[in-house]
């Protein structure tokens, strides 16, 4: 299927889902009724398939809604309709997720960034829920402060971004510039949610894949036990070792390189991540962070997953990203090709 195919039948189908001024939703009215997960071989819950994150919930919570930490009803349905006229009326900007929360909230006419690369009719809208923020501990809704040397780090990555330091090398540029990563977990930013929100679940009774459409990151958990390599094995995403909590899959991670992250983390950084299937068509992720060298107090975020049909598309970032690093590392436009 085409991509610009899998944008129109997105905006088709997310603005069929979203309420309606005045309409209830089963937490409002009679309960739905609850389907059956489905379940492997061995009883656990089957996570397989594609799964999409297009939720509008901003990453840490805005200041229109400080001391907030749901929306009513009727304000999710007003930012459902009031998104469909800006974002898809012609005229404005592509957002991320905080930025088309803050859009729909303020009910501005078009929105516009000076930094968009794309117009808004040629990325996935995304779904609004009661939720003011992804980040659930604290409950003010705000990433806790970063120590003296997650500042460091955090300015770090700011300057690797495009090779903006004048990189001596291609260590000194970030791993997203470099068709590498974009990091674990996608939780914040423009590669988190809507068009680059798209994940595929593969299990079997070993094995846990969980990949990334968007710059082909695979994470690949034991399910039978294996332990974690020693701490002087690293690597961009970690290494992981499960365990079943119930119907619940928690992974535990540590063993990150920690090397230019946007978050900033330490090598001590211990992620550990909890995903639900609170239905058939719904994943809840659950992670926390903590590394008590990067921030004052752990904190934690959920992510909610929508199955979708699709099929993952190429995500052509090639790693290297040969022809743009030798522009970086020159630090001057390279002409194009037969244009030397």
């Amino acid at each position: 299927m085409a991509l610009t195919t899998r944008i129109s039948a997105a905006v088709m189908l997310a603005f069929t889902l979203a309420p309606a001024a005045g309409a209830q939703t089963p937490q409002a009215g009679k309960p739905a009724a609850v389907k059956a997960i489905p379940r492997t071989r061995d009883g656990h819950p089957d996570f397989q398939g594609v799964w999409l994150n297009n939720s509008a919930t901003p990453f840490e919570r805005p200041k229109a809604v400080q001391g907030r930490d749901r929306l009513t009803e009727q304000e999710v349905a007003d930012m459902s309709a009031r998104a469909k006229k800006i974002f898809t009326s012609g005229g404005s900007d592509a957002a991320s997720a905080d930025e088309y929360f803050n859009a729909a909230f303020s009910n501005v006419e078009k929105y516009k960034s000076a930094g968009a690369t794309d117009s808004s009719e040629r990325v996935l809208p995304l779904i609004f829920d009661n939720r003011t923020s992804l980040i659930t501990d604290p409950p003010d809704g705000h990433v806790p402060a970063l120590t003296e040397a997650g500042q460091r780090r955090r300015a770090a990555y700011g300057r690797a971004r495009g090779g903006r330091s004048n990189p001596a090398s291609a260590r000194e540029v970030a791993p997203g510039d470099r068709c590498i990563t974009f990091g674990v977990p996608r939780l914040n930013g423009v590669y988190s949610a809507g068009l680059y929100g798209y994940f595929q679940i593969v299990q079997t009774e070993d094995q846990f894949l969980f990949f990334a459409e968007a710059i082909h990151d695979a994470r690949i958990f034991p399910l039978n036990g294996l332990p974690k390599p020693s701490t002087d094995v690293r690597g961009w995403s970690g290494y992981s070792s499960t365990q079943w909590d119930k119907d619940t899959l928690v992974v535990d991670t540590t063993n990150f390189s920690a090397e230019l992250n946007s978050f900033g983390f330490s090598p001590d950084f211990h992620l550990t991540e909890r995903l639900t299937l609170v239905s058939p068509e719904e994943i809840d992720y659950e992670m926390t962070f903590d590394d008590a060298d990067t921030w004052v107090r752990p904190w934690s975020a959920m992510i909610r997953f929508r199955r979708s049909t699709e099929a993952l598309h190429e995500f052509a970032c090639h790693e290297g990203n040969e022809f743009i690093m030798q522009t970086i590392l020159k630090g001057e436009p390279a002409p194009l090709p037969g244009r030397e």
